[in-house]
Order: structure tokens, then sequence, then C-alpha cells
């Protein structure tokens, strides 16, 4: 099934009102391209540290840089998508993390791929946040979770595709040369929008950004709402303990442990991919069968069981199959979250969303320096065990403070 979206909106702030329709097929290989930063070092962590001459607990820095810059950016960009437009902000924004993506492949050193790396991060940081946005402003909050859904079907697939790709091209062409790839084709994205956007792209509408909230208001009002406050914890400790603690390091955990190369670890953090896509294509009737609540508790100790599997994996064939089981579990948990964040603030979407992917990105840049830490003083299994441990209490706080907001009439039920 085909779905386009029309940057016609008609409440709250409109986009390129007189625009041509973009395919959410498009939108979403923006988010691949987004997601592939993320996930492209997975396999490489230990060929980068052995090329620069650092331990790979020292390559921490590479991914909370990262994420420190994607999640800080939030506080511009949001605002900026719900002023100039969100899909316009996108289309720029895309084209300068592809520019900078390839860039890290020249790195002379540490410091200089920590640096253009931090860069990459801060563009990447708006394409995914404001595309939810422009989604939430275009599609019923009824269907909002399975449309979302399916334009993470881009992050599943960069999920699935860039390890095993990024270690196929680490094996013969080295990681710069993996970097290289991603910047070109994050460039072509960036185009392909422009393309689709034409000279709307460029053209001041009168009505746009008209009734937005100005940012330092709508963060001001996210903080004082009960629904605010806990959403934000929520994404802070979920980054905290996945994105940024156990998930970058289990392709070096598959290299370490059990001396594969780094294309087959890509091949088996691919398997995380495999289980996304399954959510993908099921969101719809997992949130009708089992509720948001029930959902949100289901995938949060599904995926605190893989993780608790990968500690205690006797071999790589068994944590091959666990990252199938934590990529469907742990969507099932992030996607009740990412739905809410874009209900929350519905006159500023933008900065909404970007109040919710900043403090996720904060909470993995804290989780890749605190696995770092637990990485070099007791291994990888101490580490895995850590974040299942810490994930369980994090599952009861989330599942808890939705049901307590939607008894007091806060969000809906």
């Amino acid at each position: 099934m085909t779905i386009t979206v029309s940057p016609r909106q008609t409440r709250p702030p409109v986009f390129l009102p007189r625009a041509p329709t973009v395919p959410i097929g498009v939108l979403a290989l923006a988010g691949f391209a987004s997601g592939a930063g993320m996930r492209l070092l997975d396999p490489l962590l230990p060929m980068v540290a052995d090329s620069l001459h650092v331990t790979v607990a020292g390559t921490s820095a590479l991914v909370a840089g990262f994420m420190l810059s994607y999640g800080l950016g939030q506080v511009v960009l949001g605002p900026l998508g719900d002023r100039l437009g969100k899909l316009r902000v996108v289309a720029v924004a895309v084209t300068l993390y592809g520019l900078f993506v390839a860039a890290c492949g020249g790195a002379s050193g540490m410091m200089a791929l920590v640096a253009l790396r931090a860069t990459s991060g801060l563009f990447a940081g708006a394409i995914i946040p404001l595309i939810m946005a422009h989604l939430g402003d275009a599609v019923p909050y009824a269907d909002r979770q399975a449309t979302l859904g399916r334009f993470m079907t881009g992050m599943v697939m960069a999920q699935m595709l860039t390890g095993p790709i990024a270690g196929i091209v680490g094996s013969h062409g080295g990681w710069r040369m993996a970097f290289v790839v991603l910047g070109v084709f994050a460039v072509g994205v960036g185009a392909t929008l422009t393309a689709r956007l034409g000279r709307a792209l460029w053209r001041a509408t009168a009505d746009l950004g008209r009734g937005a909230v100005p940012g330092p208001i709508a963060y001001l009002r996210l903080l004082r709402r009960p629904v605010g406050q806990w959403l934000l914890l929520s994404a802070f400790l979920d980054g905290l303990c996945l994105f940024g603690g156990a998930f970058p390091y289990v392709g070096a955990f598959m290299i370490d442990e059990f001396h594969l190369s780094a294309t087959a670890a890509g091949l088996i953090v691919a398997g995380f991919g495999v289980g996304s896509f399954v959510y993908t294509r099921f969101a719809r009737p997992l949130v009708r069968r089992f509720g948001e609540g029930n959902l949100l508790l289901l995938g949060g100790l599904g995926v605190s069981a893989g993780l608790i599997g990968l500690a205690l994996t006797p071999g790589w064939a068994v944590a091959a199959a666990l990252q199938a089981l934590m990529g469907l579990t742990f969507y099932m948990f992030h996607g009740v979250l990412q739905a809410r964040a874009t209900e929350v603030l519905p006159k500023a979407r933008g900065a909404a969303v970007s109040a919710f992917a900043l403090a996720l990105f904060l909470g993995q840049a804290v989780g890749a320096l605190a696995f770092g830490g637990l990485l070099a003083a007791h291994g990888y299994r101490f580490g895995f065990m850590t974040a299942a441990l810490a994930m369980i209490a994090v599952t009861i706080f989330c599942r808890w403070g939705l049901g307590a907001l939607a008894r007091r009439g806060r969000i809906a039920r």
C-alpha cells in the first residue's frame, strides 16, 4: 500500500500549503539515512579503534558525540521546523548531514573524527523528529502509531542493513569508505526530497508558521504538564539503558567474545532490524489487541529478557535470535512513547517531538559513556545484565506513569 502525505495542513501551523505531495517512501529514505548514521559504527568500532590507536572503550566518544549533538540541536531545530516548515528544514538538514558524514571518511585522527561525527549528528537531529511532527499534523491519533510505524520502516531497514553493509564495506574498503558511502546516499536523499518539494521549498508563504507556539513557551508548557514530565523522563531513561547503553556494543561483543568478522557481526546486529520490521507490519493490530499500556509493558519486559539472554549467551547463534526478539519488543515499547510525543503539544509538534528527541539522546549520550565505563571495568556481559535490570525498572515506571495519567484524565485512554 502506497501512502502519500501532503504538506497541506489546516491546523496547527501549515507547511507549504500549495506544495506537491511527498510520498512516505521518500520520508522513510530520509529516516533510513539518519538511522544508518546511528548504527554505522556498530561493527566498525574495533576497526576504528585499531586504526586510530585507541581502545574500543575509547571510541565511546564517537557514539556520545553524535548523540549529544543530535539531542542538544533539538532545542533549536524543533521550533525552527514549526516556524519555517518541517519538511523544508528536513530537506536542507539531510543534505548537510550527508556532506559531514562523507567528510568523516577523511578525518585525520580521533579528535577530528569526533568533531565531524558530532556535526553530522546535529543535522541528523532535524530529520526524524520533524518528519514525525509533520505526520502528527497530518494523521489522526487513532491511525498515527500505524502510520509512524510505516515511516519507521526506514529506520528499521537501517537497523537491518547498516550493520551488514558497513561490515562488508569496512572489511573490503576500510571504515573510511563506509562513511563516504553513507554520506553520498544521504546527499542523494536530500536532492530527491528537494526535487519533490520543487519551487515551494524556497517560496515564502504568508500563513507559514501562523499559530505556532514560540519555542521557549512550548518547552515551558511541556515541562509544566505532568504528561510532559513523564514523557521526557521516560525518553531519557529509554536512551540511557538502550540506545546509548547496550545496543551500540552488540557488534563489538560478537567480535571480541566470539571472534567473528565485522561482516558476521553486522549480520547478527541486523537481526534487531528483522524484529523491528515485524513491528512495522503489525503495529496497528498490536495496538488494537493489547492497548498502549500493555504494549508498553510487554515491550519493555521483552527487551529486558533479551538483554539478560545476551549476557548469558553461550554462542553467537543465540545472540542472533535474541536480536530479533529485542527488535520487536523494543519498538513495541518505544512506539508508544513516540506516538505520545506527537500529541502532547498539538500547536507546537515540532518543539514537542524535538524535546522528546533531546531527552532520548541526552540519555543515549550518558548511556554511551556509562556503558563504556562498565565495559572497561567489568566486560560486556556485566554491562548487558546491568542494562537489563535497569530496563525492568524503567518499564515499570513508564507503565505506571501512563496508567496514572490516564486515570487522572491527563491523556486519553
